[in-house]
């Protein structure tokens, strides 16, 4: 397989899509390492498989529908593998193999078949302490966007998943990239108050578009930085409720086509309207329980 990612949006060929079969029971409150998952069990609403199972099989068909190659990892059981965007991620022709909490540690193995198919020279193995997760890294053309965390409280936040050194390493690896590390606030308890990963509060779209939390950075800069880059004009402003239902969180099959949750309206109704695209809409609210949505669902290897 010749991998190809040059951006987020590029017309999609070949992609990992998470699996929702043999998730295991509720997890326990202390078990639990994001926010939203944490409030999810607190107020007994976090989600069953058999709902999941329904909403990622209905994730697939629109991807099938568009000629997408779908591949999934091998099933772990009684083992949440919903969220595949963090297992490894993809930068040009390179898979850059995550290291991930160590909740979530046993998952890669389940993906052996799918490493299988690049080739070994194209794959990058970070150094154990460099801690990255595909949810923090938007590739756009010549940009690397990197979600992190500078806290000195680094290591007792459990949603602080990708850390400075990992990004000096990417810096490394492409150096022709212009790499812009963005700080978000972090918390494990209170998902109002907390960006679990990048993609939660930043997402691109289209050609020169994206959705934008302002209230999910540290620093005021980096999303002025942000709004600078793409143009006023070119952002979709997510509210605070927004934010917490995961509106950033969707996903392009082109620049044309995005995959966005059904109860989405105000702003799928702006991507048909304002900006002529078209809007595959499915049934996503019991996966984003678990604090992810559709990016989160999805590895890209293959776009044009």
């Amino acid at each position: 397989m010749k991998l190809n990612i040059k951006n987020e949006t590029g017309r999609l060929k070949s992609v990992v899509l998470g699996q929702p079969n043999s998730m295991g029971g509720i997890p326990a409150l202390e078990e639990s390492y994001d926010a939203k998952s944490y409030y999810s069990i607190q107020n007994n609403i976090y989600p069953k498989e058999e709902f999941i199972i329904n909403e990622m099989n209905a994730f697939e068909a629109v991807l099938k529908k568009y000629d997408v190659e779908v591949l999934r990892p091998n099933i772990i059981e009684d083992y949440n593998q919903v969220f595949a965007r963090d297992v490894a991620f993809v930068i040009d022709d390179k898979m850059i193999i995550s290291n991930v909490i160590a909740d979530r540690a046993d998952e890669q193995g389940a993906y052996r078949n799918i490493f299988e198919k690049v080739e070994w020279r194209k794959i990058i193995n970070l150094p154990e302490t460099a801690h990255i997760e595909g949810g923090d890294v938007i590739v756009w053309d010549d940009f690397l966007f990197i979600g992190t965390c500078f806290s000195e409280d680094y290591r007792s936040y459990k949603t602080a998943r990708t850390n400075e050194y990992a990004i000096e390493i990417l810096k490394e690896y492409f150096p022709k990239k212009r790499i812009i590390d963005l700080e978000l606030k972090k918390n494990d308890k209170i998902p109002y108050e907390g960006i679990l990963h990048l993609d939660c509060t930043f997402n691109p779209i289209g050609k020169d578009k994206c959705i934008i939390y302002k209230d999910g950075f540290v620093d005021e800069s980096d999303y002025r930085l942000i709004i600078d880059i793409f143009g006023e004009e070119n952002c979709f402003h997510v509210k605070a409720e927004e934010m917490f239902e995961m509106f950033p969180n969707i996903f392009s099959i082109s620049p044309e086509v995005v995959v966005s949750d059904k109860t989405f309206t105000r702003m799928n109704n702006h991507l048909r309207n304002e900006w002529g695209m078209t809007v595959e809409e499915i049934p996503y609210r019991e996966i984003s329980k678990m604090g992810g949505l559709l990016r989160c669902s999805t590895m890209p290897l293959v776009r044009d």
